[in-house]
C-alpha cells in the first residue's frame, strides 16, 4: 500500500477555513509555485477556502524532481484530493496549471468521485488544439533561456542572477516537458461549468483557441478577455476573482 501523501507538503492555504463552503483548487503556470495565490483571499468571500497545490521541485520542494509527464502527476494529485473532495470545490488553472487542472477534472469522474462545481482555465487554449509552437524543453541551455524569456513570466532579477538561474532552469524544462509532451485523448465532455480567461495581448493564446474550451463541456460555458499579456492574472487579479465569484453564484453556487 502506497503511503498517504503528505497535504501540508502539497498545499498551501493562506487563509485556512475548515468551516468554507467551498474549496478553490489552484494550479500555477509553468516555474509557478503556490506564492501566486497568496493575495487572492483577499479578494474572495470568507466562505471560499483557497487551496494553492505546491508541486515538487519548487519553494520549499526544491529539492524534489519535478514531473515532466502528465500521467504521473495526474495520478499522484488524484491520491493526495481523493480523501478530501468530500466538500464542493472548484478548479482554476493559468497555462500549464488550465492543462492541469482539466485533466484531474477528467480523472476524477473516472475514479467516480465528486466532480468540481465549477474549472476556470486561464491562459491556455483549449486542449484538443496542438500546441502550434515547437516544443522548448529539450533546447541547448542558452536557446531555451531566450525563449523562456518571451513568455514574460519570470522576473527579470532571475536571469540577472546565475546561481538562481540554474535552479529555475531544471524545474522550467520539466514543466514545459509536461505541456509539450501531452497528447489530447477525446472523452465524453465534463458536467460542470468552464469558464475561460485570457489575455488580450496573449500572443500564445488566440481567442478562438480560448473559446475552443466550450466544447469540453456540456454544461454552461463563458470566455473573457482581460487587458494584459499571458499573465495577465497579475495586473487584472482583482477583475478575475471578482468574475469567479461571479460565475459561481450564477451557476447558483453560493461561496
Amino acid at each position: 500500500m502506497k503511503p498517504t501523501p503528505d497535504l501540508s507538503k502539497w498545499i498551501y492555504r493562506p487563509r485556512p477555513n475548515s468551516q468554507a463552503r467551498l474549496r478553490l483548487i489552484c494550479f500555477p503556470y509553468a516555474g509557478g509555485g503556490a506564492s501566486i495565490f497568496r493575495t487572492w483571499p483577499a479578494h474572495l468571500p470568507r466562505n471560499v477556502d483557497v487551496w494553492a497545490v505546491r508541486l515538487p521541485g519548487r519553494e520549499n520542494r526544491l529539492a524534489e524532481t519535478p514531473h515532466s509527464r502528465i500521467t504521473p502527476l495526474i495520478e499522484n494529485l488524484t491520491a493526495l484530493l481523493r480523501p478530501h473532495l468530500t466538500v464542493p470545490y472548484a478548479l482554476f488553472g493559468h497555462s500549464l496549471g488550465a492543462l492541469v487542472s482539466f485533466e484531474l477534472a477528467r480523472r476524477v469522474r473516472q475514479d467516480r468521485l465528486t466532480s468540481p462545481v465549477h474549472l476556470f482555465v486561464s491562459g491556455r487554449q483549449a486542449p484538443q488544439i496542438p500546441d502550434p509552437d515547437p516544443p522548448l524543453h529539450h533546447l541547448p541551455e542558452t536557446e531555451f533561456v531566450q525563449q523562456v524569456k518571451h513568455y514574460n513570466g519570470i522576473p527579470e532579477a532571475v536571469f540577472q542572477e546565475p546561481e538562481l538561474l540554474q535552479l529555475m532552469i531544471p524545474l522550467l524544462r520539466a514543466d514545459f516537458a509536461v505541456n509539450e509532451t501531452y497528447h489530447y485523448t477525446p472523452q465524453t465532455p465534463l458536467n460542470c461549468p468552464i469558464s475561460a480567461f485570457g489575455g488580450e495581448h496573449d500572443a500564445t493564446v488566440p481567442v478562438d483557441d480560448l473559446k475552443a474550451w466550450q466544447v469540453q463541456t456540456t454544461h454552461h460555458f463563458k470566455a473573457r478577455l482581460y487587458a494584459g499579456d499571458h499573465f495577465f492574472l497579475r495586473p487584472a487579479q482583482a477583475s478575475l476573482l471578482r468574475d469567479i465569484v461571479l460565475d459561481l453564484t450564477t451557476a447558483q453556487i453560493n461561496p
